[in-house]
């Protein structure tokens, strides 16, 4: 299975946020969408949205646990995450865990030629295992039940 078919299954919907917001307005927006992570990007009227980051309640719980100050008082472009690790729609769900597993990130973005088409979840790759696996199971048990 590739990124594409979950992609297809679980919808492209993708929650951004501008570079200037504010901490706490990206944190409302977490909350509000029930979401651990937003994608920081800009908008140009001539190329469009482009990814230039991304901010996860962790990188938020960080810096609360820092005291540098109030989230009203702090951008996102602070505390983003600058080199955003991405997948491709033809990337399979085996090869993105291993780079989920292996840059310790839960969130990923997949582009197509450069655009944005979505967004996947560690929690998406594993939900979509335990159907295949579950999916296997009854088809075995069909067949040595004869």
């Amino acid at each position: 299975m590739h990124l594409f078919d979950i992609l297809k299954s679980k919808g492209s919907a993708v929650h951004t946020v501008l570079p200037d917001a504010t901490l706490e307005e990206a944190t409302r927006a977490m909350v509000q969408r029930n979401i651990g992570a937003l994608l920081v990007c800009e908008r140009d009227l001539t190329e469009g949205e482009r990814v230039v980051g991304i901010i996860t309640e962790r990188d938020i719980l960080r810096f609360s646990a820092s005291g540098k100050g109030p989230l009203s008082e702090h951008r996102v472009s602070d505390i983003m995450t600058t080199e955003v690790v991405t997948g491709a729609p033809s990337d399979t769900v085996e090869e993105t865990m291993g780079m989920m597993t292996k840059h310790r990130i839960r969130h990923m973005p997949v582009l197509s030629e450069g655009r944005l088409v979505g967004l996947v979840s560690i929690g998406d790759l594993v939900k979509n295992q335990i159907e295949q696996l579950a999916m296997e199971n009854h088809f075995l048990k069909r067949y040595i039940a004869g």
